[in-house]
C-alpha cells in the first residue's frame, strides 16, 4: 500500500476538490477554485473545520467566501461558469435540513441550465445513533429518507458518502460529470454529519493534483455529410445559435462561416453573443421573444441549422417560429438528446467549435442567392431603425423600460456584461439589447429564476476577477425579482466585489401583469398594493411604501435615486457613468412606466387559457388563443 494520510472525510473532500484541474486545450485553471458555505450544526465541524484547518496550512488552496443564503451560492457558482465557458464553478456547502433544502431550486437552475456546480448538503446521522436529529425530516415508509433526496430529480449526479471509503469514488464520479460539456449541471454528494467528521487513512495519491480534459468530439463523417448536403440544397437557410457556441468558445468560426455564406443567424438567450449585434447576419434573438426580422426568416427558412441549442419554448415560439412546410432541421450538438429533438434526421453529435470549422471546409464556395441576401439585409435594417426609435427620449416623467435599456446600453463599455434572469427584462434584453461582446450577455433563462440577477452577477464578477478582467458587471432587475433574493449585495460589500445593479421600479410583476391580460386576467395579483379588505384583492390604488432604495443603502451600498421627471432619462445616464466610475458596488432606483412595451417581434408564446369563463376578458383571450395556436405544428424535420 501505498503513502496514505490519517484525515477526516472533510478534510480530505476539501483537499481534493483544492487539486482538480480542468483542461481545455491550452487553458488549464482550477475547477474548483473556493467554496461558498453557511454552516450549521450540519456541518461546522466537518466541512467548517476542514476548510478553517486547510486555511491555516495554505489559505491559496481552497479559499472559503461567505454567503446570505443557501440558494443564492449556487447561483454564484453558475454565474462563475458561464463566465469560464464551463471551465470552473464553485462548491456550495449547506447544513443539514433547512439550509439544504434552500438550494432546491439553485440545482434545478444549474441543471436546466447544464452549467456545472458542486452542492455538498450536509445530511442526518448515518449511523442514527441520535436519530430523529433536529431538522430530520422522518417518512414512517421510509426511515432512511432525507431532504437530500430531493436533490435526486434536480441533479446531474447524486449520492452519499455512508462510509468514509465510499468517498473517492464518489468524488471522483462526481468531477466527472462536473467537467463532461454533455452531462453537466447540479452535481450533489450528500455529506451525513457524522461521517463528515469520521477519519480514514487517505491515499496521498487521492489528494494529488488530477486533470479533466474537456471533451470536444469531433463530428462524424457520414453525419457531416448529409448535413452538408442538407445546407448545400438550401434556399432559405437559418442558423439557430444556442449557448453550446458560447461554452465552445466557437464564436470565431460561427462567424467566419456566416461571412462566406451569408447564412443568417438568429440566437437564444443563452447564445447571445455568440456574433455581436451590428454582424450583418446577425438578426438578434429568435422565438418568442425574439427581433422581427430573425422570426420573419426563421418562419420562412427552409434548413433550420441549430448549433448547441436545446430548442426551449421561447426558442420555437412554442412551435410557431418555424412555418416552411418542407423545414429541416440539422440540429449540431454535443448532446445526443438535444440533437435528436423535433425529430431530426440529420443530427450531428459534435463539439459546436469542431462542427463549425468541419462545415466551413466542406461548404466552401456556398451562398445564399443574392435575392436572401437582400432580404436578410433589409430586414436586419428595418429592426435595427425600431429598436433606435425605442431607444429614444421620450421626454416621460416615468419611462418605459425599453428607453431604460437604451441609456444603459449606451452609457456601458462594449465588453461590459448584462445580467438578468426573470420578469419583462429578459423579453426585452432578448429584442433590444445590442450584445458586443462574447461573454457580455449574460441571461438565466432556462429556469429564468426569480432572484439569480444579484448573486449571479456577483458570480459573473468573480469569474471575470479570476481572470484578471475587470470590466463592469451590470445586474438589471425588476422590484419583483430582487425582493424574492437581494441579500448577496452584502456579499458584495463584505468582499469588496463591484457590480452595478439597476432597478426598474414599477410597483408590482410587470411581466406576469402583461402575461395576465393576454389570458384575460385583468392584472389580478400582479400589483404591490395594499390589502383592499372589502373587494378582497390587491387591485387598489394604494403603492406600497416600500423603499427599495433605502433596503439597498442599509446593506453598505452607494445609491443613486433618479427622481421621476422630465430629466429622468439624463440623469440615468449620468448615474451610470458615475456607477462606471467608481470602485464600490453602486445601487440604481428609477421608476418606470410596465405599461409601456418593447417593439413587437412576432414570437408567440403557449400559455392555455381557460376554455370557459364568466369574464369577458378571458372569453376574447380564448377566442386569441384558439387563433394563434393553429399555427403550431409536431416540427418532425
Amino acid at each position: 500500500m501505498g503513502a496514505t494520510k490519517r484525515m477526516t472525510v472533510s478534510q480530505a473532500l476539501v483537499e481534493f476538490l483544492a487539486h482538480q484541474w480542468t483542461v481545455d486545450g491550452e487553458i488549464r485553471e482550477r475547477t474548483i477554485p473556493g467554496m461558498f458555505g453557511i454552516f450549521g450544526h450540519g456541518n461546522v465541524a466537518g466541512i467548517g473545520q476542514a476548510l478553517k484547518q486547510l486555511n491555516v496550512e495554505d489559505p491559496s488552496l481552497m479559499p472559503y467566501h461567505q454567503a446570505r443564503n443557501e440558494q443564492a451560492m449556487v447561483h454564484q457558482a453558475v454565474g462563475y461558469a458561464r463566465m469560464h465557458r464551463r471551465r470552473g464553478t464553485y462548491a456550495s456547502a449547506a447544513s443539514v435540513g433547512p439550509g439544504a433544502a434552500n438550494m432546491l431550486t439553485a440545482a434545478a437552475l444549474a441543471t436546466a441550465n447544464r452549467l456545472p456546480a458542486l452542492l455538498l448538503p450536509s445530511d442526518t446521522f448515518a449511523t442514527r445513533v441520535a436519530d430523529p436529529v433536529l431538522q430530520q425530516l422522518e417518512q414512517p415508509w421510509d426511515i432512511g429518507l432525507t431532504v437530500n433526496d430531493a436533490f435526486r430529480p434536480l441533479s446531474r449526479f447524486f449520492d452519499r458518502v455512508q462510509r468514509p471509503e465510499q468517498l473517492y469514488s464518489i468524488a471522483l464520479a462526481a468531477m466527472r460529470v462536473l467537467t463532461d460539456p454533455v452531462e453537466t449541471g447540479a452535481v450533489t454528494i450528500a455529506l451525513p454529519e457524522d461521517v463528515q467528521a469520521e477519519a480514514l487513512d487517505v491515499p496521498v495519491e487521492f489528494l494529488q493534483d488530477r486533470e479533466w480534459h474537456l471533451r470536444r468530439p469531433l463530428p462524424e463523417r457520414g453525419a457531416l455529410a448529409r448535413a452538408v448536403a442538407a445546407i448545400r440544397g438550401a434556399k432559405n437557410p437559418f442558423i439557430v445559435a444556442g449557448g453550446g457556441v458560447i461554452y465552445s468558445g466557437a464564436e470565431d468560426q460561427l462567424r467566419a462561416l456566416v461571412e462566406a455564406t451569408g447564412i443568417p443567424v438568429g440566437t437564444t438567450q443563452a447564445g447571445g453573443g455568440a456574433l455581436n449585434w451590428d454582424h450583418p447576419q446577425n438578426l438578434g434573438g429568435v422565438g418568442a421573444t425574439g427581433t422581427l426580422a430573425a422570426n420573419r426568416l426563421a418562419a420562412d427558412a427552409d434548413v433550420i441549422i441549430g448549433i448547441g441549442t436545446r430548442y426551449s419554448d421561447f426558442t420555437t415560439a412554442s412551435r410557431t417560429a418555424f412555418q416552411n412546410p418542407d423545414v429541416v432541421f440539422v440540429n449540431i450538438n454535443v448532446a445526443s438528446f438535444d440533437a435528436y429533438k423535433h425529430g431530426s434526421q440529420l443530427p450531428v453529435i459534435s463539439d459546436a467549435r469542431e462542427a463549425l470549422a468541419a462545415l466551413a471546409l466542406e461548404l466552401e464556395g456556398v451562398a445564399v442567392a443574392g435575392g436572401y441576401a437582400e432580404r436578410i439585409a433589409r430586414e436586419k435594417a428595418e429592426w435595427d431603425a425600431a429598436v433606435d426609435a425605442a431607444f429614444a427620449p421620450s421626454g416621460r416623467a416615468l419611462p418605459g423600460q425599453p428607453e431604460i435599456l437604451g441609456v444603459v446600453q449606451s452609457a456601458s463599455a462594449p465588453e461590459d456584461v448584462v445580467v438578468q434572469a426573470a420578469g419583462s427584462l429578459p423579453g426585452d434584453l432578448h429584442k433590444l439589447w445590442r450584445v458586443r461582446d462574447p461573454l457580455g450577455y449574460h441571461v438565466e433563462y432556462a429556469f429564468s429564476c426569480m432572484g439569480y440577477e444579484i448573486a449571479g452577477g456577483l458570480g459573473a464578477k468573480r469569474g471575470l476577477l479570476a481572470d484578471g478582467d475587470d470590466r463592469d458587471v451590470i445586474v438589471m432587475v425588476g422590484d419583483g425579482s430582487y425582493l424574492m433574493l437581494n441579500t448577496e449585495l452584502v456579499t458584495a460589500v463584505a468582499e469588496g466585489i463591484k457590480i452595478i445593479v439597476v432597478l426598474i421600479q414599477n410597483h408590482g410583476f410587470a411581466s406576469i401583469g402583461h402575461l395576465s391580460e393576454t389570458v384575460g386576467s385583468e392584472r389580478f395579483g400582479t400589483w404591490y398594493r395594499e390589502y383592499d379588505g372589502e373587494a378582497r384583492n390587491f387591485q387598489g390604488g394604494k403603492v406600497l411604501p416600500v423603499d427599495l432604495a433605502m433596503n439597498a443603502r442599509s446593506y453598505g451600498l452607494d445609491v443613486i435615486e433618479v427622481e421621476p421627471g422630465t430629466s429622468a432619462i439624463d440623469d440615468l445616464k449620468a448615474a451610470v457613468a458615475q456607477a462606471k466610475a467608481s470602485d464600490r458596488s453602486t445601487f440604481i432606483h428609477i421608476n418606470s412606466d410596465p405599461l409601456i412595451y418593447a417593439p413587437d417581434g412576432a414570437g408567440w408564446w403557449d400559455v392555455p387559457v381557460a376554455e370557459v369563463s364568466t369574464l369577458d376578458s378571458t372569453q376574447e383571450a380564448r377566442d386569441a388563443y384558439l387563433s394563434q395556436q393553429k399555427a403550431q405544428r409536431p416540427l418532425l424535420g
